[in-house]
């Protein structure tokens, strides 16, 4: 799947009052009585009082800029949270996201250039009423500061439809999204009074997710069905310590301990599946997204600073997603999907796209 994306990040300044200036007071003392003068005798000659020396030299250390390394440690912080939700996004494509709720058996393939991507899903009905969803993928992608150079997906899920109820019923998913074996790759940079350092770092990674969906679907009509749905998805991410790479100039040097980044989020969302026609299906799905008790499991280590632990706030962001299908044959469609976020950062706006074969049987 192509991605494509825009995050930014920010830093902070501090300033100091200038210290007061303590007021001179002069004071005149009482004229002496005259006394009188002795014989001269020779002297030496008084040393003169040597210049101040100044204490900036050409060899005086670096001093790293208002909040630069502080604000290097947070933007870490901020990539690793973007990753964790990217890397749902992606496997969210192996749940079919972007199908209808209730249909046959089916397998697609898909795959994409740029961000390489490729993979297979598919669901199979076990039941009438159960249904199994799952797929596996291998994806490379980067967003603002950080590269994904290799990253295997797997996802599944049970679907409870109550198919009894009628054309409008409820239903129930529970499943996880995992992605072990990850390679990445941190950006970090921060100011100092002698110039700039910019640092990228590798190091491996693992994503782990897992959810509940609950929702009602309604056969409109045999064209159209709509569905709404209420999601609870709890994250985490466990990244594997590392330290900057040996650079010739790197005065704040940092050493990042292996930790974990976790957060809850919660979605509201609906979808939409219509077919034009006999030959063209289409989908539309969104939802706003809630993140709750982020915390970031970075604890890093800088020269000259100490340890440095950043924080991630609550975000929220809407998600969004669509497909079309093209009828070849009986049983054969040909997809054209994408997805993406809209939002401030850390999750910010990123697009993701591909093309797909489905087989229904």
């Amino acid at each position: 799947m192509a991605s494509l994306s825009l995050l930014q990040s920010s830093a902070w300044a501090q300033s100091r009052s200038p210290t007061p200036l303590e007021e001179c007071v002069e004071c005149n003392p009482p004229t002496p009585t005259p006394s009188p003068s002795p014989t001269p005798t020779p002297s030496a000659s008084p040393s003169p009082t040597p210049s101040p020396t100044s204490t900036r030299g050409t060899n005086a250390p670096p001093v790293a800029g208002p909040g630069s390394n502080a604000g290097s440690i947070n933007d870490l912080a901020v990539q690793r949270f973007n990753q964790m939700i990217t890397n749902r996004v992606l496997g969210n494509v192996l749940l079919g996201i972007n199908e209808q709720v209730n249909c046959n058996d089916c397998v697609s393939a898909f795959g994409s250039a740029g961000s390489f991507s490729a993979g297979i899903h598919g669901r199979k009905n076990l039941t009438p009423n159960l249904s199994l969803l799952a797929g596996i993928a291998y994806a490379q992608y980067n967003e603002g500061g950080y590269r994904v150079t290799s990253s295997p997906i797997g996802a599944f899920a049970l679907r409870y439809d109550f198919v009894d109820w009628g054309s409008s019923r409820p239903f129930f998913d529970i499943g996880t999204i995992l992605s072990p074996f990850q390679k990445v790759r941190y950006s970090r940079s921060y100011a100092t009074s002698l110039g700039a350092v910019s640092l990228e770092s590798s190091t491996t990674s693992e994503n782990y997710a897992v959810y509940g969906r609950a929702g009602w679907m309604s056969r409109l009509s045999p064209r159209d069905e709509v569905a709404a749905s209420v999601e609870v998805w709890q994250l985490w991410q466990r990244v594997k310590g590392y330290m900057d790479p040996t650079v010739a100039f790197n005065p704040f040097d940092a050493s990042i301990a292996t930790g974990t980044d976790r957060t809850n989020l919660v979605k509201v969302g609906g979808q939409w599946t219509h077919l034009f026609g006999s030959s063209v299906e289409a989908n539309i799905n969104g939802g706003w997204v809630q993140s709750f008790g982020a915390r970031s499991g970075i604890v890093a280590s800088v020269t000259g600073d100490g340890t440095i632990v950043p924080t991630i706030g609550n975000q929220g962001w809407f998600e969004y997603g669509g497909r079309l299908g093209f009828r070849i044959t009986k049983g054969w469609v040909a997809d054209l999907f994408l997805n993406g976020t809209a939002g401030p950062q850390p999750v910010g706006n990123t697009l993701h796209g591909g093309v797909g074969l489905r087989i229904a049987y």
